[in-house]
C-alpha cells in the first residue's frame, strides 16, 4: 500500500518572486506550467527526476491575481494569513505529494489514522500539448498537516506531467519528513521518503548548478 513522492511544493506570494528564488537558488529557470481554474492558482514546474524518483518534479505556484476567487480555501494554505506572512519573507519549500492509484480508497484508510486528506477532487491545466487531469484530495480549509510533512494525494487521469519534461540538471537526492505520529506514517509510508527526529517537518537535498542545496519548510 505504499506510494510514491509526485512532487515537492515551494509557494510564493507572486510567480514571478518564485521564478527568480529558482534562478538565485537553484541556478536554473522553470518555464513549464500553467493555470489552476479550480483554485485560482498559477504554477511554473521542473523536472527533479532521479533513480529513486523517476518522475518527481519541482512545483513553483502563487495566487493568480487575474483569477477569480475559486469559492473556497485554496490548497497548500495559500489563503492562510500564517502562510502570508511566511511568504513576505520569500518563497518557500511548503508541501509534498504522493502520487498513488487508489486515492479514494486510500483517502478513506487515512483518515482512519486521524488525517483525514479531504475530499477528492478533480482538476486539470492546459498545456501546449494538452490537458493535464488528476484527481487530487484537498481539505475544505486548505490546511496541509503536521505542517506539510503529511502529503497531499495525487491520481494521474492519463499523461504525467515529467512525460514531457526534459532535464533540467536539478535532481533530487532526499527527501526528510519529521512530527508525524509512528502509527500515521505507517499508513502513509512513501517510497524513498525518510522520517527525521529533528530538524524541520520537511526538507527536500538536491544537485544543482549551484551545487548541493537544501530546501527546508520551517
Amino acid at each position: 500500500m505504499s506510494c510514491e513522492l509526485d512532487h515537492l511544493v515551494v509557494a510564493a506570494r507572486t510567480l514571478d518572486e518564485g521564478v527568480a528564488w529558482c534562478e538565485a537558488m537553484l541556478g536554473v529557470i522553470p518555464t513549464g506550467g500553467g493555470k489552476h481554474a479550480l483554485m485560482g492558482t498559477h504554477n511554473r514546474v521542473m523536472s527533479i527526476a532521479s533513480p529513486q524518483w523517476p518522475r518527481a518534479y519541482l512545483e513553483f505556484i502563487a495566487v493568480d491575481p487575474q483569477a477569480p476567487h475559486p469559492g473556497r480555501a485554496r490548497w497548500f494554505d495559500l489563503d492562510s494569513p500564517a502562510m502570508h506572512e511566511r511568504l513576505a519573507r520569500g518563497p518557500r519549500l511548503v508541501h509534498w505529494v504522493a502520487r498513488c492509484d487508489d486515492i479514494e480508497l486510500r483517502s478513506t484508510r487515512w483518515r482512519g489514522v486521524d488525517a483525514d486528506p479531504g475530499d477528492v477532487l478533480a482538476a486539470e491545466r492546459q498545456t501546449e500539448r494538452g490537458w493535464l487531469r488528476w484527481r487530487i484530495s484537498m481539505r475544505p480549509d486548505g490546511v496541509r498537516l503536521f505542517d506539510g510533512a503529511w502529503p497531499t494525494l495525487i491520481q494521474w487521469d492519463g499523461p504525467h506531467p515529467t512525460d514531457t519534461m526534459a532535464p533540467g540538471g536539478v535532481v533530487l537526492q532526499q527527501v526528510n519528513v519529521r512530527g508525524l505520529p509512528s502509527h500515521a506514517w505507517d499508513e502513509c509510508r512513501a517510497t524513498g521518503v525518510s522520517t527525521a527526529d529533528h530538524g524541520p517537518a520537511l526538507s527536500a537535498r538536491l544537485t544543482t548548478p549551484r551545487g548541493l542545496v537544501e530546501l527546508n519548510s520551517d
